[in-house]
């Protein structure tokens, strides 16, 4: 559990969409049937070998988990939903240096518990959903796995972009309760607010809300001690 030096709030899940959520704590099939219909622009492979995703449309559904690993390496981030896919650009510096320093806050208590940190990882929610977190923290570790399962998952971390705002605030908690992952770690990029989740029954409950200026205490799934503005260089 978090111990922290601020007030908690409403959790942005339910303050940010309200009613609006298309009933996502009973069935996620709106945003399924919204993943079946992506249609990338038309582009060329890269000579690097990268799986461009204009070519993605072309295959028949439904897509099954060994299709989507046969992608390979991509450009974009790309995600297994339900026979669909999820496709979203490639993550900008501002982003990638906010889970740069989330990890390495994150690290210290990591390694004393035997704990790893892992980021951007085929995170496996079960036979039909791969998604792609920013970071994970595990109990167990498979160097010779394609996924990790979300059995041996602690805590995921999520870092919302304009583009995946919903889906980090609403779908993507939806589905990582439902696979029984114990804590949901939310960082607002612009305010570099943190947001802690804990699962209980088949949702998460937020347990903190921490802004900059204010100390983030982690005691569960490891010790920590974030300080948002610390975040960044």
């Amino acid at each position: 559990m978090a111990t922290k030096r601020s007030e908690t709030t409403t959790s942005t899940i339910g303050r940010d969409l309200g009613d609006s959520i298309l009933k996502i704590t009973t069935s996620s099939e709106a945003f399924i049937v919204l993943a079946r219909r992506v249609r990338p622009q038309r582009s060329t492979t890269s000579c690097t070998g990268r799986v461009d995703p204009a070519d993605v449309p072309d295959h028949s559904l439904p897509w099954t988990e060994s299709d989507y690993l046969a992608l390979g390496e991509t450009a974009q981030r790309i995600e297994l939903l339900d026979g669909g896919l999820l496709i979203g650009p490639s993550p900008s510096v501002r982003h990638q240096a906010i889970v740069c320093g989330l990890a390495a806050a994150l690290e210290p208590g990591c390694a004393a518990a035997t704990r790893t940190l892992l980021p951007v990882i085929n995170l496996r929610l079960n036979a039909t959903r791969i998604l792609n977190p920013d970071l994970v923290v595990t109990a167990e570790l498979d160097l010779t796995a394609d996924c990790v399962p979300a059995g041996v998952v602690l805590l995921v971390g999520e870092i919302p972009a304009p583009h995946t705002a919903v889906t980090d605030r609403v779908l993507k908690p939806h589905l990582y309760a439902a696979a029984s992952i114990p804590w949901y770690l939310l960082v607002e990029q612009e305010s570099l607010s943190l947001y802690l989740y804990q699962r209980q029954g088949f949702h998460y409950v937020e347990r903190s809300a921490t802004r900059a200026g204010e100390v983030l205490e982690l005691t569960e799934p490891v010790k920590a001690t974030i300080r948002p503005e610390e975040l960044l260089p």
